[in-house]
């Protein structure tokens, strides 16, 4: 069984549709991290896709904003005014279907997967000091978590976690005496400089991950963010990934 691993979607058709094209014949199931609305244009489209095909989700801090289950009081203004009007803007079924959801981490297909940590839902994982105690609270030896929108991960190795070194063409194979902590980056919104939709195929039983990168039609997921009338910065940086 090969896993498509997505997260991060955002709501940006344009980033998922062409991970899908560039992952085409690669996986065999699909599970995502996470945050599938919010900042983008299309949550309807990116849920109704979601709800049809994704396996397993677990929430993110996005899916509980934009539908009403989280006060807005903690988002910066350009999250909030995006909350807002996905909220206005999903349909009644898609709306129920985020709200359900369930908290991470969850197991699947021998790995877990998760939005921040499994101590909370929300952290941030971004240095080796962020996900050395983690580890300690994960049910498999490989875990899957977003919500940095940074592509990579972490190693749990010699009683230490270290950052994970990705080689240029993207493949790692997973040693069985070390556990994983991997992040397949974000579909619709990346944030490590690099603007292409990321994500990772896993094959569990070769023990191999892939990390991918591919550009997709940036320039149109931009123009639909601004017809919206959502906050103009939330398609400025679409271009940059950041």
């Amino acid at each position: 069984m090969r896993y498509l691993i997505l997260s991060d979607i955002h709501a940006n058709w344009e980033g998922l549709a062409a991970v899908l094209e560039s992952a085409a014949g690669l996986y065999d199931r699909i599970v995502c991290c996470g945050d599938l609305i919010g900042y983008g244009a299309d949550p309807n489209p990116v849920v109704d896709w979601t709800r049809a095909n994704i396996a397993m989700v677990v929430r993110g801090n996005h899916d509980r904003a934009c539908t009403g289950l989280d006060d807005l009081e903690w988002f910066n203004p350009v999250a909030r005014a995006a909350a807002t009007w996905t909220l206005q803007a999903l349909g009644p079924e898609n709306a129920d279907y985020v709200r359900a959801l369930p908290k991470g981490p969850l197991m699947a297909g021998g790995f877990a997967l998760m939005h921040g940590s499994p101590m909370d839902e929300d952290q941030y994982v971004v240095e080796a000091r962020d996900a050395a105690p983690v580890f300690s609270y994960l049910e498999a030896p490989v875990a899957f978590f977003g919500h940095t929108h940074l592509q990579g991960g972490f190693v749990w190795i010699r009683q230490r976690a270290r950052l994970l070194r990705i080689p240029a063409d993207g493949l790692v194979e997973l040693d069985p005496e070390c556990a994983y902590l991997l992040n397949p980056g974000s579909v619709g919104q990346p944030r490590d400089g690099d603007p292409r939709a990321a994500y990772i195929v896993y094959n569990p039983e070769e023990r191999i991950v892939q990390f991918h990168r591919v550009p997709y039609d940036v320039a149109t997921a931009q123009n639909k963010i601004r017809r919206a009338g959502l906050p103009q910065v939330l398609a400025d940086r679409l271009a940059v990934g950041r």
